[in-house]
């Protein structure tokens, strides 16, 4: 089984980008899901979340309140460490089990794990090629305005958050512009899957 790793940027329309892919045969694994299922009520790394920053993080249904976590983290880059040392590990269990799966039902299948930060976490050496989803940063603060219905600053804000996608597009194997139309996108993934299935 091949295993790719996909990733992109804030705005980038990544999940637009997978869904085709899915399309043509690829099997999907998204680290954000994996991420919320690795901290449900009765999970070790909630607990552990809930020993290291205090029942505060919790909702009045147990669940993690994501938005008060956020808060204790943002500028606090010492509890963000522990956090992702937490959550993290967790999620790479997670991951390379679902990935076990895959490759026991489908030996010569494409598994394309969708990871956000891949290259912020340094963990692109998990995958045999990286796709990486790619749009310019006026465009990436163009749809995060309408879409969360932010100011400029704000929007730029959040980009300036991430690796820009620039550098991105620099390390990947394979790149899929989003700037333009769903049938230029359509196109480019097709040409990309080519590309991918010549690897298996």
């Amino acid at each position: 089984m091949l295993s790719l790793g996909l990733t992109g940027g804030i705005a980038s329309g990544k999940s637009t980008v997978a869904a085709m892919f899915a399309e043509l045969g690829a099997r999907l694994v998204d680290t954000d899901l994996i991420a919320r299922q690795a901290v449900a009520p009765g999970e070790d790394a909630l607990k552990r979340i809930v020993a290291e920053f205090g029942p505060a993080v919790l909702d009045q249904n147990g669940d993690l309140d994501r938005r008060r976590l956020r808060e204790l983290i943002f500028a606090d880059k010492e509890a963000r460490a522990k956090l992702n040392a937490i959550v993290h590990p967790a999620v790479a269990a997670r991951v390379r089990e679902e990935l076990a799966r895959i490759a026991e039902a489908d030996p010569q299948g494409v598994a394309l794990v969708d990871v956000p930060l891949l290259y912020e976490t340094n963990t692109q050496d998990r995958y045999q090629a990286v796709v990486v989803v790619y749009v310019p940063p006026q465009v990436q603060v163009q749809r995060l305005m309408k879409r969360d219905g932010v100011s400029r600053e704000a929007a730029e804000q959040s980009l300036q958050a991430q690796m820009p996608l620039s550098e991105k597009k620099r390390k990947a194997q394979f790149i899929v512009d989003n700037s333009g139309t769903l049938q230029e996108t359509r196109e480019q993934v097709r040409a990309v899957w080519k590309d991918i299935e010549k690897l298996r």
